[in-house]
């Protein structure tokens, strides 16, 4: 586990203080909020007993990835049930179910309409019957004690910040952000996905309302993106050395040096953004672009 640390960065306005803390840096290959997740969740799968830790994820999950690698690290069974039963015959063309495999992560290929059901007990219980004492890790790697790990983002340098910025996906990252932030921090969370729904899905985890959500820059919902934030991505690589995922991470500081400029934030205000890792996606979305015949993604591994 390396140590993360709060990298200044650059702004156009200089009224304004920017920092980005690296926890993609805290470890190569289970990085950011997947770390602080998983966590928790693998040490009560090991001392309460399971048999195998059941995810699910996407094409290119992170979770998914990163689960695997940490569940092999563990000696744990794994297994992905993966949107899209299509997908099981591109294993070997895309690198994150790839790398999942490798890692000895085994899938279960569904349909979309089935894996809309996974919170349903018939589709539980058809799990548990498969795959026996089976610890089931929901989408994102978002619960309690995923909450709790996301808890230990924030330390005690960063008391000086007056705002904490993060990417938002299934809402455990902010949840625990806002617990664990002092009382004169607001923490303003960038959705990944269309819709307002996210506000119940954080509540169940978050104790105060601390937060807020920028819903602006989603950039046609999840996993999708346009030229204009991939160029912001790859000049922001070229000026700064930090590399960001265009998921998640690249999204939300898009949103913030844009409303750097609208003069969003007052001045003198001293503003944190949260990496949460993701970065192995970046293979996967340079294929797409590379289809797409667009400008791809600079990043140095």
């Amino acid at each position: 586990m390396e140590k993360v640390i709060n990298q200044r960065v650059p702004v156009p306005d200089n009224t304004v203080t920017l920092y980005m803390k690296r926890e993609d840096l805290i470890h190569p290959l289970v990085s950011g909020n997947k770390f602080r997740k998983l966590k928790y969740n693998l040490a009560d799968f090991q001392e309460t007993g399971y048999d195998t830790l059941v995810t699910f994820g996407g094409a290119f999950s992170n979770h998914i990835a990163a689960t695997a690698y940490a569940c092999k690290e563990k000696g744990i069974n794994s297994v992905g049930v993966i949107r899209g039963e299509e997908l099981w015959k591109a294993i070997e063309v895309n690198p994150t179910l790839k790398f999942a495999q490798q890692c000895g992560m085994k899938f279960e290929f569904v349909t979309r309409e089935q894996y809309r059901q996974k919170e349903e007990p018939t589709f539980r219980n058809s799990l548990k019957s498969k795959y026996g004492h089976c610890f089931i890790l929901p989408e994102g790697g978002t619960n309690a004690l995923a909450v709790k790990g996301c808890q230990e983002i924030l330390t005690h340098e960063d008391a000086q910040f007056d705002v904490i910025c993060s990417a938002v996906g299934t809402g455990g990252t902010i949840a625990g952000i806002s617990n664990a932030a002092l009382p004169h921090q607001k923490v303003l969370g960038f959705p990944a996905l269309k819709g307002d729904f996210l506000q119940n899905e954080i509540r169940k985890f978050a104790n105060r309302e601390n937060w807020n959500l920028i819903t602006d820059y989603h950039f046609g919902g999840y996993g999708k993106v346009t030229q204009g934030l991939i160029d912001f991505m790859n000049l922001f690589y070229q000026q700064t050395q930090i590399p960001l995922d265009p998921v998640y991470t690249g999204k939300m500081v898009f949103g913030v040096f844009d409303l750097i400029r609208q003069g969003y934030f007052p001045p003198q205000t001293k503003i944190l953004m949260i990496h949460t890792g993701g970065l192995q996606g970046i293979k996967g979305m340079n294929q797409y672009l590379d289809q797409k015949k667009m400008n791809k993604i600079i990043y140095h591994e």
